[in-house]
């Protein structure tokens, strides 16, 4: 049976969670385009690859027409709260966020859009920290823009895929310890490459999973794994 075939977008792929995406996406046969949009290029060359340098992602406007005739969104692209404010970190979370998904949704109403989160948030959008209650906010706004579904990915620890450019630097001094941590506790450690395949698993055949937390991710990723 012919494998059914989806085109993708993808950002955040000059960091290192959306580059292990995209890697994922470009190597799997039920994907059959991937366009990413970032301020700079990704340098790599693949056939399935096309690129879209967008300067502002708060001026998302001039996307309306590069973006028509996409079935997923994989929106990779975020920020740490370290260092700043409730009202800074939920312009460069929320408000791009959000703004960025309005004209994907105004020209593909029958997409889905996967985000990344984290575990935590905070659906309530009450909590005491900060960034979960951010995050839960644009999770469910997300969800009243009238996209086909959005699911809100929520991974922990991630162990990165070797041999990628954008890996952060302490991970080197670290991740020897991922396979005694994800025994020790599996809900809150899974591999970038599971995230990847469990976001291309929900865009192609769909989860009943709203908020996709670490356990899920790695549920799908497996379903992906056997499909391939």
């Amino acid at each position: 049976m012919e494998k059914p075939k989806i085109k993708v977008i993808i950002t955040g792929v000059t960091g290192m969670v959306g580059e292990g995406v995209m890697q994922e996406a470009l190597e799997s046969p039920f994907i059959s385009e991937v366009l990413t949009i970032s301020r700079t290029s990704t340098g790599k060359n693949h056939p399935k690859l096309k690129e879209y340098l967008l300067a502002d992602f708060f001026q998302p406007a001039e996307l309306a027409e590069v973006v028509k005739g996409y079935d997923a969104c994989l929106f990779c692209l975020g920020v740490s709260s370290i260092g700043k404010s409730e009202s800074e970190f939920k312009h460069l979370t929320y408000d791009l966020t959000l703004g960025f998904a309005h004209v994907l949704a105004d020209a593909n109403p029958d997409m889905t859009f996967s985000y990344i989160s984290g575990t935590g948030t905070d659906s309530t959008e009450k909590g005491r920290i900060m960034w979960a209650r951010v995050k839960g906010k644009t999770e469910n706004d997300l969800r009243k823009l009238g996209f086909k579904e959005v699911y809100a990915f929520r991974p922990g620890y991630l162990s990165p895929t070797k041999g990628l450019h954008h890996t952060l630097p302490y991970y080197a001094y670290i991740d020897w310890m991922y396979p005694v941590l994800q025994r020790l506790a599996p809900r809150a450690f899974s591999t970038l490459r599971e995230l990847g395949l469990a976001m291309i698993e929900a865009s192609v055949f769909g989860t009943d999973s709203v908020h996709v937390e670490v356990l899920d991710i790695r549920a799908l990723a497996k379903q992906m794994n056997l499909r391939e």
